[in-house]
């Protein structure tokens, strides 16, 4: 790479979404890591968003699992790896090998996916290794196959700055992939004509960038594509030269030709507006994410979306084609290795006898499945019903994210055996387990990712493995040893591990596959050391960028299939008891169960707590107010959230964020209310549609509290972050103590901490602070209401000289930021309007020159663009 680094840095790539961007990382010497955007990475060029930029914030090992644990107690390797093959074996030995199973993850590097998948299924003798990338690509990866033969991306992410249109379709790209959003943002600067549209049932701050939304209803997606297709048949946007390399076009136009669009609920204009744009733009993207994925029929959303490319030949050139976007930072990585269920090695068939041969061959296996193992939720179905024996959990936290969650929780705590290899025993799943073993993390391992257009990039060890932690390969391997096979599992470096994946994709590439990596092989240790960012396929013959502009299929016949869908609702369906529709997803700064965002006080600051959004005419007729809190139910479980009443939500529709757990906030669990519902060929859920009831939940008090150690909290609703000095908790509970000292004391482990109280015990009203040494060190603030304050301000006192806690605010002489809005740059929200007021920012590039404000990532602009409209409209009414 041609960038210069700076001394002591190392190139890697980032932890979190499946952009895959480099970084620049160096050790401070104090087990701490600067980061920054490395300039020279395909994926993101220096760009970072606010999760990437707090990395080095997150390496504390103050929850860190630093040995290896059997139930509770703390062990050595030997006799804790001696155990996992021992119970693994005797479970395979009595039941067979389909009693036993792996559990992985998409954040799991190339090697480490490699290895668990060569252990369960070349020498287990069993496909019962899933991933969490289930629950996130499943359906597109049944999509792709169905039409392209392989699990093929087509194109690039240059494409979207070529497109002239680029349809954003379930993805909220700004909050979700911040980085491609500030891609396509800056395009559409530097080519105004260039047009946007999104295609979500929420307006998500990615609608911001956007010439059009469409508000369709949840799961019509198919019916808006086909009548696409249609529009593009009637108005001769048909390639018929391309349609050589294609078949179906026929049975898929005259399914496509009998839905007519109703059943999106949108306007027929609007309708017209998006289906004109598309077919006279011959430049088009279509990008999708987890709105299509999580559905029961995500795969024919899939297949829609992809009819409408393959019959106009919009694929596989610059600035055209579906793209995929995937949720983790190495979710087709494990695509690649065949880490679902259903799958082989590079991209190879689990049901074709040919590939399973070549597979056991290379392997020298002794053992391979001849059908495909349990998904996802069929494997935790099976863990309640006893059948599995064995569980391995590695780098996931189910008890949280998969659907039915207290039900999967419950499945868990009742097997036999349970082994959960992760970086902290902090998880609601870590804390179910009989064995638990310490993995490395972030800036600790060293392997591979490939990103979300098919970029191989490296991760880096920047930091020695904390305690007697290892990695996730090499416990996989040890173990693989132990049950019998030295050979097969004697890796003693990734590179190693990396060489044997290459050879095996030479294998798959003689069947005519697109997985190639065959020009990668015997890097060896030092050309593995040095391995730049690279797109596969990668082969001796050289690298091609783009897939499918002449047809080349991976089906039999070399043609791309379309498929006849037809639009289907969703499973659950909404009526008198559960009139609501819940749609489930991600928020800018946090990321999956916050094992590793919740550490940087930076990303807690925006949202800080679990909330639904609900519409204003909803909330009004359930009698629910702003910032209260509302009792959500669902036929499987119940939650508690902060009601945030919006109109970015239409009636009928409720969303909130999944990443709240047992340790951060118990009633948020939020996948607790969503049904195991499946799409019948992907296996993945439909986390997007489950239907709930809301209640105002019946509050007798509320609380704020700030401490500098963790709070010991067991009122009915508590919700608790990590900040600066300390922690924050919002709190409510049901029945009022009657006296507030005494449970301030028990709640903060404060017996003989100085106390300065106000307290109205007729308003509810309690103000408690508590200091040592002349240092405040926590304080309570309690009322009827929800608590009104200035909460940054009250937590940036932890620590500090007492000077006036009470207040709850800023003396008039102190400017007061507000609730962090910008969590990159750390600017608060009275910070972004005092520039807007004072008349010297206008727009959103002025706040940021003012402020500093949405500078680096950008996914707090349309917040900024939204406050200055709302000022806008507050001086014109004036």
């Amino acid at each position: 790479m041609s960038g210069a680094i700076a001394s002591g840095e190392i190139r890697t790539t980032c932890a979190y979404c499946g952009v895959g961007c480099g970084i620049l990382a160096r050790s401070d010497g104090q087990g701490g890591v600067a980061v920054r955007g490395d300039p020279d990475h395909p994926a993101n060029y220096g760009r970072l968003c606010s999760k990437g930029v707090a990395l080095g914030e997150t390496m504390s090992l103050n929850d860190r699992l630093l040995a290896p644990r059997v139930n509770g107690a703390e062990t050595g390797w030997d006799d804790a790896l001696d155990l996992v093959a021992d119970r693994f074996s005797s479970a395979i030995a009595q039941h067979g090998p389909d009693a036993v199973a792996f559990y992985v993850s998409g954040q799991l590097l190339t090697e480490d996916y490699y290895v668990a998948n060569k252990l369960m299924k070349g020498f287990i003798g069993s496909a019962n290794i899933d991933t969490n990338s289930r629950l996130c690509m499943a359906s597109t990866v049944a999509g792709h196959k169905r039409a392209f033969g392989t699990d093929t991306v087509p194109g690039t992410y240059e494409d979207i700055e070529l497109a002239d249109l680029v349809v954003l379709v379930g993805s909220n790209l700004a909050w979700c992939h911040p980085v491609l959003y500030q891609r396509l943002a800056q395009a559409k600067v530097d080519r105004p004509e260039m047009r946007v549209v999104v295609i979500d049932p929420r307006r998500t701050a990615t609608c911001d960038l956007a010439d059009l939304h469409l508000a369709l209803e949840s799961g019509s997606d198919v019916a808006l594509f086909n009548r696409l297709l249609t529009a593009i048949h009637e108005g001769g946007a048909v390639d018929a030269d391309y349609l050589r390399h294609v078949d179906g076009f026929d049975a898929t136009l005259r399914a496509a030709a009998s839905e007519d669009g109703t059943a999106t609920n949108l306007a027929e204009r609007d309708i017209r507006f998006f289906c004109d744009l598309w077919v006279r733009t011959e430049k088009v993207v279509t990008v999708f994410s987890q709105g299509v994925n999580q559905s029961t029929s995500g795969t024919d959303k899939v297949n829609a979306i992809l009819n409408c490319h393959l019959a106009t030949g919009r694929i596989g050139r610059p600035g055209m084609g579906p793209l995929s976007v995937t949720g983790q930072p190495n979710a087709m990585g494990g695509r690649e290795v065949g880490g679902l269920a259903n799958a082989l090695a590079c991209h190879m068939d689990l049901a074709e006898p040919a590939h399973r041969d070549a597979v056991q061959a290379l392997w020298n296996a002794p053992a391979m499945p001849h059908q495909a193992g349990l998904k996802a939720v069929d494997l935790f179905d099976r863990v309640a019903d006893g059948t599995i024996k064995a569980l391995w959990i590695i780098c996931t936290n189910p008890a949280v994210s998969m659907p039915e969650a207290d039900r999967v929780r419950d499945a868990i705590r009742g097997c036999d055996f349970v082994v959960v290899s992760d970086v902290t025993e902090r998880t609601d799943t870590a804390q179910l387990a009989h064995v638990l073993l310490p993995a490395t993390g972030w800036a600790e391992k060293d392997g591979t990712v490939t990103n979300s257009d098919r970029t191989i990039s490296r991760q880096r060890a920047l930091l020695p493995a904390p305690g007697r932690a290892r990695h996730d390969w090499d416990i996989l391997a040890d173990v693989g040893r132990r049950m019998g096979w030295p050979e097969a599992f004697n890796y003693s470096h990734p590179s190693q591990i990396f060489d044997e994946h290459a050879a095996l994709s030479s294998v798959a590439a003689g069947f005519g596959l697109d997985f190639d990596i065959s020009g990668l092989r015997a890097l060896g240790q030092e050309g593995y050391d040095a391995f730049p960012p690279t797109r596969w396929p990668v082969t001796l013959a050289g690298t091609i960028e783009r897939f499918y502009a002449d047809g080349g299929f991976h089906t039999p016949n070399g043609r791309a299939r379309m498929v006849p869908v037809m639009a289907r609702a969703p499973v659950a369906r909404t009526g008198p008891r559960f009139p609501f529709r819940l749609n489930t997803g991600r928020i800018r700064d946090q990321w999956h169960t916050m094992t590793r965002t919740a550490k940087a006080p930076r990303l807690n600051q925006h949202l800080g707590e679990p909330f639904l959004q609900v519409h204003p005419d909803d909330a009004a007729t359930l009698g629910i107010e702003p910032a209260t809190l509302v009792e959500v139910t669902s036929p499987t479980g119940r939650c508690v959230l902060r009601a945030s009443i919006t109109d970015r939500v239409t009636r009928g529709q409720v969303f909130a964020p999944i990443h709240w757990t047992a340790q951060t906030a118990p009633t948020g669990r939020v996948d607790a209310l969503v049904a195991s519902a499946v799409d019948p060929l992907s296996g993945q859920p439909e986390s997007k549609a489950a239907v709930v009831a809301l209640a105002p939940f019946a509050a007798d008090w509320f609380g704020f509290a700030v401490s500098t150690t963790a709070l010991k909290a067991d009122c009915a609703y508590w919700a608790r972050s990590k900040g600066t000095g300390g922690w924050r908790a919002e709190l409510a509970g049901t029945t009022t103590p009657g006296d507030w000292e005494a449970e301030a004391r028990r709640l903060f482990d404060l017996p003989d901490a100085a106390c300065q109280s106000i307290s109205d015990p007729s308003g509810g009203i309690a103000r408690l602070a508590f200091s040592q040494d002349g240092l405040l060190v926590a304080a309570l603030f309690v009322s009827r209401a929800p608590v009104a304050l200035s909460r940054d301000h009250l937590a940036a006192q932890l620590g500090q000289l007492l000077d006036a806690p009470l207040a709850g605010r800023p003396g008039a002489d102190r400017p007061d930021p507000g609730p962090a809005l910008c969590a990159c740059m750390n600017v608060g929200r009275n910070t972004i309007l005092a520039a807007i007021g004072s008349g010297e920012a206008a727009t959103v590039a002025e706040v940021g020159a003012c402020t500093t404000a949405g500078t680096n990532c950008g996914s707090c602009r349309p917040e900024i663009a939204a406050l200055l409209e709302r000022h806008q409209m507050l001086t014109a009414a004036e």
